[in-house]
């Protein structure tokens, strides 16, 4: 395959002070397999479109707008045309503050809002479309960092390979909550919630493909929970630090990736604006790199299906790097650009 289409979201607006939105909105980006240049194919406008999901046909893609609960934030379905532009289709209103991840499970699609600490399922119909949504799930506690876990904070959905268990990584509470599918109907599992180390604040989750194992990266802490699925509940087993033991600035874990040959775990901190990369041995561990970016708020990044290249977003300095991937895992950079603005999300 000489292209492969993808799909970036990107901060159009002012979301706090901090973060200052400069995108177009929605970018659908073509990489040359080849050479690893990016070209932009086509913009669509939209609000903080922070987190994209496709559905597995690639006929349709859907996004939450990430604003303030005053704002009154929607979550969005688009058809995928065949010059792979986006036609709108409907929205629904989100009811919770400042939605940032959006995943689809079968003909459902769940969000979760990080400002109110809720998650919310809609159900799709035959042609895709968003109709108004049946569960909104509450999550309620605190944690031991009093700046940034006074109360729930539900940062990413992840759906296990299973097919059946679905969790929800809550940064404010320190705990993965459980969920499950009961028919049409999207339940709480509170005997399956995983717990983390306190202070950890854990924000994305990804499994190795028999889901027996998954890794947690923790925002407040940079640690990274590995957690072994014994008798179908997890615990977490052990933490690796993500940042060098020479850094003594604040930890701002963002994303974690693992390789499609399931040998290699990425993980991304914008402080330090850096990807650790990992060599995988189960429930073991080891850093072989710290690859610098060299860009400000490394927020997101994703690797191909074909396993053969990382791209990697910048909020703050608008740089998009693509890296190819080599046959220890490490990242040699081959094309870096400036003209998707404020990117967070990259979906193939």
């Amino acid at each position: 395959m000489a292209f492969l289409t993808f799909f970036a979201g990107s901060y159009t607006q002012m979301l706090i002070p901090e973060i200052v939105g400069k995108g177009s909105g929605i970018y659908t980006v073509q990489l040359n397999n080849e050479t690893g240049e990016l070209s932009i194919l086509h913009t669509l406008k939209t609000v903080n479109p922070s987190y994209l999901v496709l559905s597995k046909d690639r006929k349709f893609l859907y996004c939450n707008t990430e604003v303030d609960a005053a704002f009154n934030p929607k979550v969005q379905a688009y058809k995928i045309n065949e010059s792979f532009s986006l036609e709108f289709l409907n929205e629904q209103p989100i009811p919770g503050g400042f939605p940032c991840h959006i995943e689809k499970f079968k003909n459902h699609i769940l969000v979760a809002c990080y400002q109110t600490g809720n998650i919310i399922q809609y159900t799709l119909n035959e042609l895709g479309k968003l109709q108004p949504y049946t569960k909104n799930h509450q999550h309620f506690g605190s944690s031991i960092n009093k700046d940034r876990q006074e109360s729930p904070h539900a940062h990413q959905v992840a759906v296990h390979p299973n097919k059946s268990q679905v969790f929800v990584c809550d940064l404010g509470i320190d705990i993965i909550k459980a969920y499950h599918f009961k028919k049409e109907v999207f339940l709480a599992d509170e005997q399956n919630d995983i717990a983390i180390t306190k202070g950890g604040g854990p924000r994305h989750i990804v499994f190795n493909k028999n889901g027996k194992y998954a890794y947690a990266i923790n925002e407040l802490s940079g640690a990274i929970s590995v957690l072994k699925n014994s008798e179908n509940r997890f615990e977490e087993i052990n933490t690796y630090n993500t940042l060098p033991s020479t850094y003594k600035g604040l930890p701002s874990a963002s994303a974690i990736r693992i390789h499609p040959n399931q040998k290699f775990l990425y993980a991304a901190n914008r402080t330090l604006d850096a990807i650790t990369i990992f060599k995988i041995n189960e429930d073991k561990l080891e850093v072989t790199d710290y690859h610098y970016t060299n860009g400000k708020e490394l927020r997101e990044f994703n690797i191909t299906p074909n396993g053969k290249w990382l791209i990697a977003c910048h909020q703050n300095s608008d740089d998009t790097i693509v890296y190819q991937i080599k046959s220890d895992g490490k990242l040699t950079e081959r094309y870096r650009t400036q003209d998707l603005k404020t990117p967070v999300c990259v979906v193939f």
